[in-house]
């Protein structure tokens, strides 16, 4: 509806405009708003039927005259022919007019490109004649330099000669030489002169030439002077003025001289001498480059100078005060003051001291320390061994503890063998009242020793010596932690844990194993972060690697043999139990009818003693070790068990005792969480029912499931123990 508002309201326009408007032309009707962009037939046709009396929907269907319409479209067909017509004309002539400013244009081009073609002629005739020109200046220039510099050389010669003159005859009147403001071109003048007099014979020019000596020497302490109190005021630009006079004269290197000296005055105010060496250079690095021609090599005089004076003075006082009394004090001094140095060594090289900086920067600092660190590994190692002893006799001596001498030799050599074969017991055993010998304070303090030994020696050692220095802080760390402390804790051990025959024996050698366990993850954490990386990459990596795996496995050795005979003992003590509480009334109860008990007291006593020393290991342990311990203790209860079942004859109510102790020694073996062990009781537990099955269905269940994979002879034994054995001719099922 808008849409049809819109196009009655713009007809409506039109009409009004036709009716208003002066009806000039034909093409008075042709309004330009139907032409409005965007043009659109559609639209275009609906807005002239609109501006058509009776053309549109005003006035209902009897308004419309389609005649009316249809003139109008007829009329509009001719305007927009004659228009047509019209803009084809003017688009000719436009067309016309365009052809004939193409052809003026192209012809201007054609007289421009040739007025160009001339001017680019001349350009290069007078190209050639200037290069012409050019070079006949350039000869001229040569022929009158050829013939000034002669004459500018003679002229000079002519004023030395004067001035030579005067030196011989002993009174200098020049103005030169009597006015202090006139001294460089003093100093220029008796320069010359000194090289020339150095050419003159000694024995006809002995006065002149001393004369002109001591000039020369006069006129070089007054520019040094001069230099020196331009610095002082900071002149800068009279300082440059100066020093270039000063650099053709010996005393040039004074100059520089007196400048360093200069600049360091006052300049060491604070505590710190190595920040206010990097702020001195930062500040001189800034102003050098603006006073001497050669600003590199002043740098570096200025650098060594400070390193050769100041820093080796100050160095040396700081070792020298620790050196004879205090070793850790002197290391840490050594080790902080080499640090420092080459850091600083570090921030300098970002100044330009000449070629090969790195290399005197590194000869600076070799200089300083090149007497402390020829004999720095020898303190180092006297000092690690004084202070691990130390460590450890400190502790031991908290306990109240004399270490005993670990034998060695032929004949200890021989127990040993004997007893890792045997599990012999040799010697009387220690009662250490449950103590271990094993401190982690005391290894977190050998290896904080170690470490800062490490960093040290990473630090101050020459790199080809660098991996020897570390194998032999290593082949400390190994004597010290390794043998004389874990190893003779294990040693103890082994001798304090007692014989399987005793009784109330007390299994702390479980600790000791947990305990070295522990220190032996912190030896071999240490041995990886410090010691590796200094090694990686040298020969001294398999020695390193050997001798850990050497010790590791010597370790290894007694660890496996305490526990091995700690396990032998808690066996020891479940016979003991089993001695002491099992009686043989238990299998054989007079009156069966009134047995109320689920198992044995035996039975109650040895599962609790059990499960205290599954969790003692599993306490003790880590990693697949505890699931090995279980296993082999699992295995030595159930032979255990089994030996301990065939010693007893059952009747029939003490069959099903022993099937009940069984049982709950089956209970007791699943917390192993060890799978052969769990199956070895099942074993047992199909084993003692061979003892209550039916005489005729014994055969059977021989042949079940779990006891087929069984020898003959041990299902024979198992029913040997019934009462009707005989009675009832069991044995020819194993015949």
């Amino acid at each position: 509806e808008e849409a049809w508002v819109g196009r009655r309201a713009g007809g409506l326009r039109g009409r009004l405009r036709d009716k208003e408007g002066d009806g000039a032309g034909p093409m008075a009707a042709v309004a330009p708003e139907l032409f409005e962009e965007p043009f659109v037939a559609d639209e275009y046709i609906e807005r002239l039927a609109w501006r058509t009396p009776g053309g549109g929907s005003r006035g209902g269907v009897e308004a419309f005259d389609p005649k009316r319409l249809q003139e109008e479209f007829v009329n509009h067909i001719q305007e927009l022919k004659l228009l047509d017509e019209r803009i084809q004309r003017r688009v000719e002539k436009l067309e016309q007019q365009v052809q004939r400013e193409a052809k003026e244009f192209a012809k201007k081009v054609q007289e421009l490109q040739k007025s160009n073609q001339v001017a680019f002629q001349h350009f290069q005739e007078l190209d050639e004649h200037v290069s012409y020109v050019a070079t006949k200046v350039c000869h001229l220039g040569d022929l009158l330099e050829g013939v000034n510099t002669p004459r500018q050389r003679l002229v000079e010669a002519h004023k030395l000669m004067k001035y030579f003159n005067e030196f011989l005859d002993g009174e200098l009147r020049s103005d030169v030489f009597t006015n202090p403001e006139k001294i460089e071109e003093a100093a220029d003048i008796i320069q010359k002169l000194h090289l020339i007099a150095q050419e003159l014979p000694f024995d006809r020019f002995s006065e002149v030439k001393s004369k002109i000596a001591s000039k020369y020497h006069d006129l070089e302490c007054q520019l040094i002077q001069e230099f020196t109190n331009a610095q002082r005021r900071g002149q800068i630009s009279r300082m440059r003025e100066v020093a270039a006079v000063l650099l053709h004269f010996k005393g040039y290197s004074h100059c520089v001289d007196v400048y360093i000296k200069q600049c360091q005055e006052g300049a060491y105010l604070r505590n710190d001498i190595f920040e206010d060496t990097a702020a001195l250079c930062q500040n001189v690095n800034k102003q050098v480059g603006d006073i001497f021609s050669s600003p590199e090599t002043v740098m570096a005089k200025l650098i060594q100078s400070i390193f050769e004076v100041r820093l080796q003075s100050y160095i040396k006082d700081q070792l020298e005060e620790h050196k004879k009394s205090d070793a850790e004090q002197y290391l840490q001094t050594l080790y902080d003051l080499y640090t420092r140095t080459t850091n600083l060594s570090s921030k300098l090289m970002e100044f330009n001291l000449g070629t090969d900086k790195q290399t005197f920067l590194s000869k600076l600092i070799k200089s300083i320390f090149v007497s402390y660190l020829e004999n720095y590994v020898e303190v180092e190692i006297g000092y690690l061994r004084s202070r691990s002893s130390m460590i450890l006799q400190r502790y031991y001596d908290s306990k109240n503890h004399q270490k005993r001498a670990i034998g060695s030799g032929g004949i200890q050599d021989l127990k040993e063998r004997i007893r890792q074969r045997t599990n012999l017991p040799l010697g009387p055993s220690i009662d250490t009242h449950g103590e271990t010998f094993l401190s982690q304070e005391v290894v977190v303090n050998l290896l904080q020793e170690t470490k800062q030994a490490f960093e040290r020696c990473h630090r101050l050692s020459d790199p080809s010596d660098l991996p020897k220095n570390a194998f032999r802080i290593f082949s400390l760390l190994v004597e010290f932690l390794c043998i004389e402390h874990i190893d003779y804790a294990l040693e103890t051990g082994l001798a304090g844990i007692p014989s399987p025959d005793s009784k109330n024996a007390n299994h702390y050698f479980l600790d000791v194993v947990n305990q070295a366990n522990t220190i032996f993850h912190l030896f071999d954490k240490q041995f990886n972060d410090h010691l590796m990386p200094l090694v990686s990459s040298s020969p001294k990596l398999s020695e390193c690697l050997q001798k850990k795996k050497d010790i590791t496995e010597q370790m290894e050795v007694k660890l496996d043999m305490g526990i091995d005979r700690t396990l032998s003992c808690m066996i020891g003590q479940m016979k003991h139990i089993l001695a002491a509480e099992q009686k043989k009334t238990d299998f054989k109860p007079e009156d069966e009818n009134n047995v109320l008990i689920q198992y044995t007291n035996a039975c109650s006593k040895v599962c609790a003693y059990v499960r205290k020393q599954v969790e003692k290991i599993r306490n003790s342990m880590d990693g697949k070790n505890v699931d090995t311990v279980l296993m082999e203790f699992g295995v030595r209860f159930h032979r255990l068990v089994y030996e301990h079942l065939q010693q007893y004859s059952y009747n029939c109510m003490g069959v099903m005792l022993a099937i009940c102790d069984v049982a709950e020694y089956r209970k007791c073996a699943k917390e192993f969480k060890i799978a052969l062990v769990l199956q070895l009781f099942d074993t047992l537990h199909s084993l003692c029912n061979l003892l209550v099955v039916a005489p005729e269905n014994l055969k059977q269940v021989c042949s079940g499931e779990q006891l087929a994979m069984l020898d003959k002879n041990i299902l024979h034994s198992f029913v040997q123990l019934r009462l009707d054995y005989r009675s009832a001719r069991l044995g020819r099922h194993f015949s």
